[in-house]
């Protein structure tokens, strides 16, 4: 296991270069740069050409990224134009609510996709598993955008059962703990709803083609011969074996819910990394955009890494070495 893993992680070094080269190289040839915005119409050419230097932009974009890349493996991701410091430090000033959106979504996703999926394949054709089949087929097709704005007209704007915007309640006065812990998670319901939707509903999926799969097998037919009990059966012989595409998707989720999250901390205006992005782009605000997407790109290829691994913990017949 553990060459394996040393193995991985050499492998993931060029993959990652390769990720961020790419990205490097889209952004050098999209419209405008990032002094654009900062450029004065009343600037003259010398006053320009000095403002691109300042910025090093005045190199061509391979230079730029090799220099980029020598200070990212130093730690330093470069300048925010718009905040006016390290990349790293926006990032650490916003991540907090997307993180804790992300991964309530995940656990809402786990707790009632899964457990769902089991159920849907143990009752297979009833009337239960019809109805969540509807479901999973809704929760997948429906546009998170869409979802969204829909869960804000009915229960925001017309009901008034839950907050518009934010994170918090700007008004709140209070030193509890508690109080403010409530009113955060009453701020994330409805998005952590609209992110965790498509994810329940493809664990769901997921989860019933697998067990449907593997209840079928000879063993489980002769477990039951045992006079086992059908939690037993279910939950501790089938469960198992069924894991390997639950934790596929599983792996690809984080990375997944953190770049899903753009779109959705936008309609809700949570102050978290996604609707930095937004602005980001919006103000081409390059440096910050690189060093967001290439945490992505690290992020996605440590996930498939824990979820190979995670292979051998759920099926001891995995072996690496």
């Amino acid at each position: 296991m553990k060459n394996y893993i040393i193995r991985r992680l050499l492998q993931m070094i060029p993959v990652f270069i390769g990720v961020v080269f790419i990205l490097f190289f889209m952004l050098d040839k999209a419209p405008g740069t990032p002094a654009s915005n900062m450029m004065d119409p009343k600037m003259t050419p010398q006053q320009k050409a000095e403002l691109l230097e300042k910025m090093g932009l005045d190199r061509p974009w391979y230079e730029r990224f090799v220099t980029w890349f020598q200070e990212a493996a130093r730690g330093n991701l470069g300048q925010s134009t718009k905040h006016k410091k390290p990349v790293t430090d926006v990032i650490a000033d916003y991540i907090g609510p997307t993180l804790l959106l992300s991964l309530t979504s995940l656990a809402f996703a786990i707790f009632i996709g899964i457990p769902i999926g089991i159920l849907s394949a143990t009752k297979q054709y009833s009337l239960a598993d019809n109805i969540f089949t509807i479901f999973s087929l809704v929760g997948i097709s429906i546009p998170a955008f869409f979802f969204a704005l829909l869960l804000l007209k009915f229960f925001a704007v017309d009901m008034r059962i839950f907050p518009l915007f934010g994170l918090e309640d700007a008004t709140l006065r209070t030193t509890s703990v508690f109080v403010k812990m409530a009113d955060i998670a009453w701020h994330l319901f409805l998005p952590t709803l609209v992110l965790g939707l498509s994810q329940a509903a493809s664990f769901m999926r997921y989860t019933r083609s697998s067990m449907l799969e593997v209840i079928r097998q000879d063993y489980i037919r002769t477990a039951r011969s045992k006079g086992l009990k059908e939690k037993v059966v279910i939950y501790k012989h089938a469960l198992r074996n069924a894991m390997i595409p639950i934790v596929t998707l599983l792996a690809f989720s984080i990375p997944g819910l953190l770049s899903g999250a753009v779109m959705t901390e936008t309609i809700f205006a949570l102050p978290g990394l996604g609707k930095i992005s937004v602005e980001a782009i919006m103000t081409k605000n390059y440096p910050l955009i690189l060093g967001i997407n290439a945490m992505l790109a690290m992020l996605v290829l440590l996930s498939t890494l824990i979820g190979d691994i995670m292979y051998a913990v759920v099926d001891p017949r995995v072996r690496f070495d």
